[in-house]
């Protein structure tokens, strides 16, 4: 059920087609391994939105090819890694 729920939410908000897939890559593994996001791509996860952002993650460990990893964990980084994008693109950037 809840594969159907996270496909639905992709799909109504076109989850899929709001990052380009360097982001995608780059947000994924700040997630699933590590790594750092760059301002552009923490602008396209923002655009994506934190329903998509949480919905793909929900689908992605769906994924028996995730078993082994923590729930929790995984969980906690993608919070994170949205939360560290909201709060670098609300800070004021510096003058040139």
């Amino acid at each position: 059920m809840a594969t159907k729920e996270n496909g639905q939410i992709i799909k109504e908000n076109n989850c899929e087609t709001k990052m380009g897939l360097t982001c995608v890559i780059e947000v994924f593994t700040s997630i699933f391994s590590t790594g750092i996001i760059s301002n552009k791509c923490c602008g396209e996860l923002v655009v994506l939105g934190k329903v998509g952002h949480s919905a793909l993650v929900k689908r992605t460990l769906e994924n028996p090819v995730f078993n082994d990893l923590n729930l929790a964990t995984i969980i906690a980084k993608s919070i994170q890694t949205w939360n560290n994008c909201l709060a670098l693109l609300d800070s004021p950037s510096p003058s040139a």
